[in-house]
């Protein structure tokens, strides 16, 4: 986690509250903007790299477009461009595919200070250890799998209407894998896994959206023990199966 404190705070924010925004995105300046979980300092446009590109990615992870998946490479090319364009169309922000102050601003206002979205945490993407450990991955890198999950699920909650998604779990030691019968090869084992309840839009509605959102992997009703939940994952190839659904 990145911290960057700004003094004297206080009037920064005052000043960042009198002062319109622009209609075209200006540079982002270490004075113009704080946040607990992590800052960026620049505006970011195609040919753009860096870590900076890559924490934007990690939050825009669940705009591809249908089908897609955006790599978290901290390089800012075509499919990065798009998929910020597709977040800035999904918030009702100027739509340029460059992420400056309005765009930031946005990002800022979903992210908790553990850089989590909003409506989504980690303890609920991990129902199994206290420290991500034990599966086929170092626990620091299923805790990462797991936070570009939860971006995608932010992604994919506000397009259906900002309704509450349930999280039935997500990461799995070997131990906790086994002892509910995972698949010994289970995308739970990485940490970028997640098994969703039906809430108010229905197992089939999980999955036909989350067709949208970065999902490579979506099982649901119609594949072999998954008619009482969606389950929703990355993975290297596409695999989507959930036939009651019409997938």
């Amino acid at each position: 986690m990145r911290i960057r404190l700004l003094l004297p705070v206080l009037a920064l924010v005052a000043v960042s509250a009198a002062t319109p925004a622009a209609a075209d995105p200006g540079p982002v300046t270490a004075r113009s903007v704080t946040d607990a979980c992590y800052t960026w300092g620049r505006t970011l446009a195609q040919g753009a790299s860096g870590d900076d590109v890559r924490q934007l990615q990690i939050r825009v992870a669940g705009y591809p477009g249908y089908g897609g998946v955006l790599a978290i490479d901290g390089q800012f090319g075509p499919g990065t461009k798009a998929a910020v364009t597709r977040f800035q169309q999904a918030y009702g922000l100027g739509a340029d595919g460059i992420a400056g102050p309005a765009t930031f601003g946005r990002i800022y206002q979903l992210q908790d200070d553990d850089c989590t979205p909003v409506n989504f945490t980690y303890a609920e993407l991990n129902r199994c250890n206290a420290d991500w450990s034990g599966g086929n991955v170092p626990a620091a890198t299923a805790k990462a799998n797991a936070l570009v999950s939860m971006w995608k699920l932010q992604a994919m909650r506000h397009a259906m209407g900002d309704r509450p998604i349930v999280v039935n779990g997500g990461f799995r030691s070997v131990a906790c894998n086994n002892a509910v019968g995972g698949a010994a090869a289970s995308r739970h084992l990485y940490g970028d896994a997640v098994d969703l309840g039906a809430g108010a839009q229905g197992f089939c509605g999980l999955a036909l959206q989350a067709r949208n959102h970065g999902f490579a992997e979506i099982l649901g009703p119609g594949y072999p023990g998954h008619s009482d939940h969606t389950h929703v994952a990355n993975r290297s190839t596409r695999f989507w199966s959930a036939s009651a659904c019409g997938i």
